[in-house]
């Protein structure tokens, strides 16, 4: 069972921190870093999955928010507690909010949308968000390999490369949980005061 899911970890894991970092992807970009350390992946290719993730999804959003803005999807999201305070930031700061929306666990989706609703000229967010997204899936990755460094401290590098995967993966989940938990109560939060 192990050898399997080293093994698909090793041939789809870049794929799933991809997809992963489309979304919220800090616990994948994480996920990639650690495995970076424990030589699943290279380096640059972790910090190249997770910025391909990461520009693609918030360009998705943005273009989401741009050419669809009548679509279910958008019309959810438009609806979401704090949507008009994310849209008054990106309106009033668009460079500042396209460089920092990332980093506000919760709201990268919404933020992408209220982008694409406002004034900011196309090229101008691609610019700002591939820069960005450049910096976001380094620190990332970094804090997972840095992850990777404490983890064989701790749990010692006598393990087998396998059981070291294992702690990563459950590393992962604890990081997806908290951070999903956070945008939970943050986004509760939000609704009690409109």
């Amino acid at each position: 069972m192990i050898e399997t899911i080293h093994h698909l970890i090793e041939r789809y894991g870049l794929i799933a921190v991809f997809l992963g970092c489309i979304a919220e992807g800090e616990s994948a970009a994480i996920l990639a870093g650690f495995f970076a350390h424990q030589k699943v992946f290279h380096d640059w290719q972790a910090i190249a999955a997770a910025f391909l993730g990461a520009f693609t999804g918030d360009t998705l959003f943005f273009l989401a928010g741009r050419r669809f803005s009548m679509i279910d999807f958008v019309a959810r999201l438009r609806e979401k507690p704090g949507f008009d305070r994310v849209f008054g930031l990106v309106n009033e700061h668009p460079a500042t909010f396209v460089l920092l929306n990332r980093y506000a666990y919760g709201f990268r989706l919404v933020g992408g949308v209220a982008a694409g609703l406002s004034k900011i000229p196309p090229a101008k967010f691609i610019l700002l968000n591939a820069v960005s997204s450049a910096i976001w899936a380094s620190l990332f990755c970094s804090i997972g390999y840095v992850f990777g460094l404490g983890a064989e401290q701790i749990v010692g590098a006598a393990l087998h490369k396998h059981e070291r995967l294992l702690v990563g993966l459950g590393i992962g989940l604890m990081v997806a949980l908290a951070g999903w938990g956070f945008a939970r109560h943050v986004c509760r939060r939000e609704a009690r005061r409109n």
